[in-house]
């Protein structure tokens, strides 16, 4: 041995002592077993073996989406209450019921199409996952940071999350192919233009809102059902930022969310949101000009209006990032007694491929990890599941250790009492099919939405899409900005005239073959351009809050400051991550 490590320890020093994983002391930490000091190494080292092997094999498989991610921890406190009514009228889930009541939870914020370490100010819906450790168990609920998506079937999911992902061939994001599929898929509108606003780049997770985007049930206790949607609204206000104000940051930091967020829980500035719903009768509600189990629709709050239930509090961040932040694993089919699943075919889809990811990823014994096991419930954990890769506890089987099946008379298991009425939801009678859903309506919200936004909000987005759209090839322009001036006069007008299009252009194009148009949008096709602005008065929708914008942005030595006004000239989603062209659309 030669140097520092050949040195005894010195007096008083009480640090731990370096083991290997199998508990041996290390006393060389800094050379290989070899023979003589210039000599060939020994394949015997086991100290180097270990160590080196296990450094190998440092990382499980990336998530294909929300890679990039942080996690804190906090509690829920329950308001008893749902809007002025007892919450027991609708939901039995325990959480809920006792004013103050307050429940342990895990938050995890994310990016949803970069890499592990791509950039937190990449245009990108962001997650917004909690779970939920309860009494009768986890619940997790997973969502983003905009009530929409892209799509309404989760058979299509690989497809559209594949349009904005790097190209399979030159490994850069480009607008062209987002476009090429986007002006394809009608019922991505609303979400485009949630996407390429401000809205789509938030200033930090603090300053977001969050979204179950799924329609849910609840039960009460006789088993009556109502139609759910989740909402968590920051306590600090929403803030975003433009594509400008996004590279100012870029240029000096990855990483500013989740530096932003893990300093305010450090110095005890604890970030809050409060949880709130929107309720509907369960059922098909024909009245509507949208179907509510349609996850690129919003439920308008003057017609179902928003009731809070509880708020949600971070207290704590993490004490390793991999074992918690990495390995946490949530999915949407971790639901709790009194939460029920609605007919959303992008909530079956979802409850499939969230907990199948987390198998393949992280292993069939996820939830034996710390972070992902139900700490909390009152019941121990008792299954028939045994072995596996990395099996960590072992599962109560009962008082006879040789039954590991059920039903027994030898001991063993039992099956739980049921909770309340076995048969809940409204009966469904109809043929097997493969059809989407009649009510469609994929241009109007789109088009309420963007009267909505604040003047600022709707500039950046104008310029955002002229830049990005105006990268597609000609045919991919003109369907957009047929699609835009469906959605509204005013966003199409504009958006045309950036990329030279007018109405005129694209007057004769056909609507695509399996797009179902409402007598509205037929109308407004035949005056394509001349329709006017819609009308949103007295309408009130979901992301219609104050958006402040945070100015990075400025004139030369002009000061940074935070702006609720003012338009921009962006570069749109091109150029935001300096190797990846768009990042995380």
């Amino acid at each position: 041995m030669t140097g520092a490590a050949a040195q005894p320890s010195t007096a008083g020093d009480d640090r731990p002592v370096l083991t290997t994983r199998q508990g041996h002391p290390v006393h060389d930490n800094r050379n290989h077993r070899s023979i003589g000091q210039r000599g060939p190494a020994t394949l015997e080292n086991y100290q180097f073996l270990e160590k080196v092997s296990h450094f190998d094999r440092e990382r499980i498989p990336e998530r294909v989406v929300h890679a990039r991610g942080f996690l804190a921890y906090g509690h829920f406190e329950a308001y008893g209450k749902v809007g002025d009514e007892p919450i027991s009228k609708h939901t039995r889930a325990k959480l809920f019921q006792e004013p103050g009541k307050k429940t342990e939870v895990a938050v995890r914020f994310s990016t949803v199409i970069g890499g592990r370490d791509s950039s937190e100010v990449a245009r990108d819906p962001r997650g917004f996952a909690v779970k939920f450790y309860t009494e009768d168990g986890n619940w997790d609920l997973v969502g983003n940071n905009m009530a929409v998506f892209f799509i309404r079937d989760a058979i299509k999911f690989p497809d559209v999350i594949h349009s904005l992902k790097p190209d399979p061939i030159t490994f850069r994001q480009e607008p062209a192919r987002i476009f090429d599929f986007m002006s394809q898929t009608p019922e991505s509108m609303h979400m485009l233009i949630n996407l390429f606003s401000p809205r789509g780049i938030p200033a930090n997770y603090r300053h977001m809102q969050g979204f179950g985007v799924n329609t849910y049930r609840w039960v009460n206790a006789d088993g009556h059902t109502v139609l759910i949607k989740y909402h968590w609204s920051p306590k600090v206000g929403v803030k975003c930022l433009t594509e400008e104000d996004a590279h100012v940051i870029q240029g000096t930091d990855l990483g500013h969310a989740s530096k932003d967020i893990y300093d305010a829980i450090a110095r005890g500035d604890y970030p809050e949101w409060e949880l709130q719903v929107q309720m509907m009768s369960d059922d098909e509600h024909p009245e509507l000009d949208f179907d509510p189990l349609d996850d690129t629709k919003v439920w308008p709050e003057n017609e179902f209006p928003i009731r809070p239930v509880g708020k949600m509090i971070l207290t704590r961040n993490v004490d390793n990032h991999f074992n918690e932040n990495e390995q946490v694993a949530f999915g949407t089919g971790v639901v709790v007694d009194g939460l029920e699943f609605s007919e959303d075919k992008m909530l079956t889809g979802r409850t499939f491929s969230y907990s199948d990811t987390q198998r393949y990823r992280v292993g069939p014994n996820y939830q034996h990890l710390p972070i992902n096991h139900p700490k909390h419930a009152k019941g121990i954990v008792a299954t028939n599941q045994q072995g596996g890769p990395m099996s960590y506890r072992n599962d109560e089987v009962g008082s006879n250790l040789h039954v590991n099946y059920e039903p027994s008379i030898t001991g063993g298991l039992q099956e739980a009492s049921q909770a309340g009425p076995e048969e809940v939801g409204p009966a469904v009678s109809d043929r097997l099919t493969r059809k989407g859903i009649a009510r469609t309506n994929d241009y109007k919200q789109a088009g309420q939405r963007f009267q909505l936004m604040q003047k600022w909000e709707q500039d950046d987005l104008v310029d955002n899409f002229i830049t990005n759209i105006g990268e597609a090839a000609q045919a991919v322009q003109e369907r957009m900005v047929w699609h835009l001036l469906l959605v509204d006069d005013e966003l199409g007008l504009r958006v045309g005239e950036g990329l030279g299009i007018k109405p005129e252009n694209v007057q004769s194009l056909e609507p695509l073959p399996t797009q179902v148009l409402t007598d509205e949008d037929r109308t407004r096709l035949k005056r394509l351009g001349k329709n006017g602005v819609r009308d949103v008065k007295g309408l009130k929708m979901t992301h219609c809050v104050p958006n402040e914008r945070v100015a990075m942005a400025g004139n030369g030595d002009e000061p940074k400051k935070e702006m609720t006004n003012g338009t921009n000239g962006t570069n749109g989603m091109n150029g935001t991550n300096g190797t990846n062209g768009v990042n995380g659309a």
